[in-house]
């Protein structure tokens, strides 16, 4: 007998929800308004007006933002809650106009475009409200694969390197309130 699969391969949810949707937990300049504003001018996103959802503290409690073929929810951070980065992952056409972008609305850009495994290209930014972005788009032509060998003894990679330096000095936005 076959257990069926606990995670359906394809959302029954409909309405563009996927088997697994981001929530982030917005602090900082201007709030989860502003975050969802440069959603949209960084990545095209549309929020859906029907589910924007305003608390009786009159911070945003719910919010939801497509990004192709994605949804992203938003809340506001409420004062006590602890500061906690989304760490999110897009797949993009051009790494370097989503940099571009996102540095004019004051992301920081922690790892320029850069050839990956796969064929493809990554790139890296850190936005305003402190959640960190990894970009994933199509290979850089006639750039080199980068190789990776586990057993040498070798400095991390740059790749590698630009990572872990922002996640250590990560920190709670400024502002915290929206």
């Amino acid at each position: 007998m076959t257990t069926p699969p606990l995670i359906s391969p394809v959302s029954e949810l409909g309405n563009g929800y996927g088997s697994l949707n981001a929530f982030a937990a917005v602090k900082g300049p201007g709030g989860a308004r502003a975050f969802i504003e440069f959603l949209g001018a960084v990545f095209d996103g549309v929020e859906t007006p029907e589910a924007h959802a305003v608390d009786t503290d009159g911070l945003l409690i719910h919010a939801e933002v497509r990004i192709g073929d994605s949804c992203l929810m938003v809340v506001d951070s409420k004062p006590d809650w602890v500061f906690t980065p989304a760490l999110l992952q897009v797949n993009v056409a051009d790494c370097d106009e989503i940099l571009r972008r996102a540095a004019a609305r004051g992301a920081r850009i922690i790892t320029e475009t850069t050839p990956f495994y796969g064929a493809s290209s990554l790139a890296r930014f850190i936005d305003p409200w402190r959640n960190v972005w990894w970009l994933f788009g199509p290979a850089i032509e006639n750039a080199p694969e980068p190789t990776w060998d586990p057993d040498a003894a070798t400095e991390e990679s740059e790749i590698h390197a630009t990572i872990c330096r922002a996640m250590r000095e990560l920190s709670a936005p400024t502002g915290s309130a929206p």
